[in-house]
């Protein structure tokens, strides 16, 4: 089992920057892919991030491309998200995830946290 624990989100205006952070408790953290997700008012849940076990592999949705970057800390079980140049579209409860996986086109995990929320001023 692992349990996440996000933090980070805020309001901040457009142009600004964010750092999420997820806390991850388990002894198996650094062996599995993990990655971010998002969900804004309305929309379905989207896959934002994901980075590989070693961090030597990192995928992103393209809206996200060139603004934000995924990264891990295997000695302090830490997931992290730095989002720059935001945009009023990234407005969203932000979900950190874990045992990630891809297949039939979309992206999955087997853990999730709670969220934290993200909300961007225009």
């Amino acid at each position: 089992q692992v349990q996440l624990v996000e933090s980070g989100g805020k309001l901040v205006q457009a142009g600004g920057s964010l750092r999420l952070s997820c806390a991850a408790s388990g002894r198996t953290f650094s062996s599995y892919a993990m990655g971010w997700f998002r969900q804004a008012p309305g929309k379905e849940r989207e896959f934002v991030a994901a980075i590989s076990w070693s961090s030597d592999t990192t995928y992103y949705v393209d809206s996200v491309k060139d603004r934000f970057t995924i990264s891990r800390d295997n000695a302090k079980n830490t997931l992290f998200l730095q989002m720059n140049s935001l945009k009023a579209e990234d407005t969203a409860m932000y979900y950190c995830a874990a045992r990630l996986g891809y297949g039939s086109g979309n992206w999955y995990a087997d853990y999730w946290g709670q969220g934290t929320q993200v909300t961007v001023s225009s």
